[in-house]
């Protein structure tokens, strides 16, 4: 006799209805599911909104970009006349922003790490002013201490007139060389007479700094091998010194100081007052802010790591240079990245003082004269979110060489 059977099913056999009672599968099936649906739901958008501007007669398109600019930028980094593209004028207003971004967290940084570090002062003066500070600027909007930063600028400030005459109420400083007035500061410039230096420069800047990272891993190579520290912080110092002090000198610098010729000073460097009260304002108001931040980091060290520094002989400055910081570094650096962003997006409220960075030009005048408001705005959008990327790209490099590592 002989019996039919049936194949049964092997009780590790996949079945679809495991992708939602699996633990194993569930999460990730819910995870496609939400992504596909956002998808389409962006499809939807983008679709229904090229439709509605083919409707207007504003369908998508960046030819714009191409068209004659007609109007003129007050400060600019690089070379332009109204007579450029908008593409143009656009570069001259993202280079304006990054340069107040730049200034704005460098002086941030400094200041900040100093009120920071004077919170924690044994002298109660000194600690009570830092926290006076970080209260005022911080619990204060941007954009007010913008406006009165700028305000006091050029109230207070002389005027280029004031320079005048055989016995001026103004004087320029630092030898004669600097112009501070109501207008902007007026700073010397250096040109060369080698077209090509600033190529040269960066090249000589990429050179060196792939020669002294081969040089610490040979060192970091000869400890692990010997035991023995090699120095190279002096070496590589006098190298960078020298080598640019060579390619400046080969070039050829002329230096054109700020000279009052009619109303106001001509040649020279000129930082327009609108700039100035921006990078002022930036810096006093993300200051507060890191100032908290190193604080934290700092309390965060063990104190026996400072009884162990004062044990070996070290001085307060040096604990805090050498022991101290160095290990608050690694708490330090997550927020401060978030803080570097947040100056780099609130340099967008330069147009309230006239400074014309990347949304007084293109999401400025750009799109008033040319009507084009989606392309405009995505183009900022995407201008910011490339910069602010960059940043944190580089900051969270640097947070990972800085990191404990366990062996």
């Amino acid at each position: 006799m002989t019996m039919n059977s049936t194949p049964t099913e092997s009780p590790d056999a996949f079945r679809v209805s495991q992708l939602l009672s699996d633990t194993r599968y569930r999460a990730k099936t819910l995870q496609t599911i939400a992504g596909v649906l956002i998808m389409l739901f962006l499809g939807w958008l983008a679709a229904n909104t090229l439709s509605n501007l083919n409707t207007l007669g504003k369908p998508l398109s960046f030819s714009f970009l191409g068209d004659k600019a007609g109007y003129d930028i007050n400060q600019r980094l690089i070379p332009y006349t109204a007579e450029d593209t908008h593409l143009r004028a656009a570069l001259t207003g993202l280079m304006n922003t990054l340069v107040v971004a730049v200034l704005g967290c460098l002086t941030a940084t400094i200041l900040g790490l100093f009120i920071g570090i004077a919170r924690l002062s044994p002298n109660a003066g000194l600690a009570r002013l830092a926290r006076v500070y970080v209260e005022i600027f911080r619990n204060v909007p941007l954009l007010l201490w913008l406006l009165l930063i700028f305000a006091l600028l050029t109230e207070t400030l002389p005027a280029p007139d004031a320079f005048r005459g055989e016995d001026p109420s103004a004087t320029l400083i630092f030898s004669d060389s600097v112009a501070v007035t109501n207008r902007g500061v007026f700073v010397p410039s250096i040109s060369f007479n080698q077209p090509r230096f600033g190529w040269l420069l960066l090249g000589l800047i990429a050179g060196l700094s792939v020669l002294a990272g081969l040089l610490r891993s040979a060192a970091k190579r000869h400890q692990s091998k010997t035991g023995r520290p090699v120095a190279l912080g002096l070496p590589i110092l006098a190298t960078w010194a020298l080598s640019l002090m060579a390619l400046v000198y080969w070039a050829g610098p002329t230096v054109s100081y700020p000279e009052l010729r009619g109303f106001n000073f001509r040649d020279g460097i000129h930082l327009r007052t609108s700039l100035v009260a921006l990078w002022l304002a930036l810096a006093l108001y993300t200051a507060a802010f890191i100032a908290e931040i190193v604080r934290a980091g700092i309390t965060a060290v063990n104190k026996g790591q400072k009884e162990a520094a004062a044990a070996l002989g070290l001085r307060g400055g040096q604990t805090m240079r050498l022991v101290v910081l160095p290990q608050a570094l690694r708490v330090i650096i997550p927020p401060l990245i978030s803080n570097y962003l947040n100056l780099t997006k609130n340099s967008s409220l330069a147009i309230a003082v006239g400074y014309m960075d990347l949304t007084g030009t293109l999401m400025g005048i750009t799109l008033n004269q040319t009507g084009r408001e989606l392309e405009t705005v995505l183009l900022g959008m995407s201008f910011y979110l490339a910069v602010s990327i960059s940043i944190s790209l580089v900051l969270n490099w640097y947070n990972a060489r800085v990191q404990l590592r366990e062996r």
